[in-house]
């Protein structure tokens, strides 16, 4: 009797395990290190469901062509939730020029973790 409560008691541990997880950040468009086209959108999908009004994203021109001391610049951009609940879209009124930028973020998923991060990606 003791081994089989032993056994369910480590079921129902490791079962546990995944409901407890963080949300991770699973994609983004433009990629992290990616060099792309101009492009008047960020996307960033999460492996959870995530709390729109608790979640949000910034993005900073960090290099400029030419400027090699050019100091950090918000982009001022429009941050939504996506239609899946997972994932937040930054929209800018005019696609970015040719520059890095880095991207960073703060999310809540639907059971209250909080993550950040950033990440960068070049426009040419």
């Amino acid at each position: 009797m003791r081994s089989f409560m032993s056994a369910l008691a480590a079921t129902a541990i490791i079962v546990a395990v995944p409901a407890a997880a963080h949300p991770k950040l699973v994609s983004s468009t433009p990629a992290a290190n990616a060099t792309v086209k101009p492009t008047a959108t960020v996307q960033l999908s999460f492996s959870e469901r995530l709390v729109a009004r608790l979640s949000t994203a910034q993005v900073v021109m960090t290099g400029m062509p030419g400027m090699a001391s050019h100091a950090p610049m918000p982009i001022q951009g429009r941050v939504a939730a996506g239609a899946d609940g997972k994932s937040l879209v930054v929209t800018f009124a005019r696609p970015l020029t040719t520059g890095t930028y880095k991207v960073s973020y703060t999310v809540v998923s639907a059971d209250t973790h909080k993550i950040e991060g950033s990440f960068e990606f070049k426009v040419r």
